[in-house]
């Protein structure tokens, strides 16, 4: 098939979101200016450039005056979030927090989510995830929503990574093993998938390691 985005698909459902994949899991935490913890994943994240090692989530419009969702307000109006890894055995508690609840609600704690203290950011990890990213806000990049979703935009939130923090079990023979580790990322609609396989393959300008 083939259709222009303005056009429309004549699908019951958008595929777009099936067509780049698959998409890694951002489980975003930040704190609001009262000091409560948000956790929530976002789908639209990704690493953009490793020298300063940054990455960024993506996220769209939300309700009320503000427009922004809380991962987005909190990562400017504090300057801080952390990445924190979803894995195979964190997939139900990371889909629990994807629920829409009210700003002054911890989705950690509603989610039974045990917390731990960061080393140089506020926003606390989420412990039993394997791997965290703690991050300073760089910028947000505004994209302006099509009219047919009412006024808006989507922030691509930017952040410079300034610590990480890898499982000691992850270390093998000096590179990062995520064999069963399990990372799960998004596909579309309500599917997901699992990083069980893992290959390696040198490019040709690599040469023999």
């Amino acid at each position: 098939m083939f259709y222009e985005i303005d056009k429309g698909h004549g699908l019951p459902l958008d595929p777009f979101k099936c067509l780049v994949v698959p998409r890694p899991i951002g489980w975003i935490t930040t704190l609001n200016t009262k000091g409560i913890v948000n956790l929530a994943p976002y789908s639209y994240f990704n690493a953009v450039g490793d020298d300063p090692p940054t990455v960024m989530f993506s996220s769209s419009a939300g309700d009320g005056p503000d427009r922004r969702k809380d991962s987005w307000r909190n990562a400017e109006a504090i300057g801080e979030f952390v990445c924190n890894m979803a894995v195979w055995d964190l997939r139900e508690d990371m889909n629990k927090t994807s629920d829409i609840v009210p700003s002054d609600v911890d989705e950690a704690a509603l989610a039974g989510l045990e917390m731990v203290p960061s080393r140089l950011v506020k926003p606390p990890r989420v412990k039993r995830s394997p791997v965290h990213l703690e991050c300073r806000w760089l910028k947000t990049v505004m994209i302006r929503q099509r009219g047919d979703y009412g006024p808006g935009d989507n922030g691509v939130v930017i952040g410079q990574v300034v610590a990480v923090h890898i499982d000691d079990r992850l270390i093998k023979n000096g590179r990062v093993d995520l064999h069963g580790v399990r990372p799960i990322a998004r596909l579309g609609y309500a599917e997901y998938t699992v990083a069980d396989t893992i290959f390696r393959m040198i490019p040709p300008w690599a040469g023999p390691e």
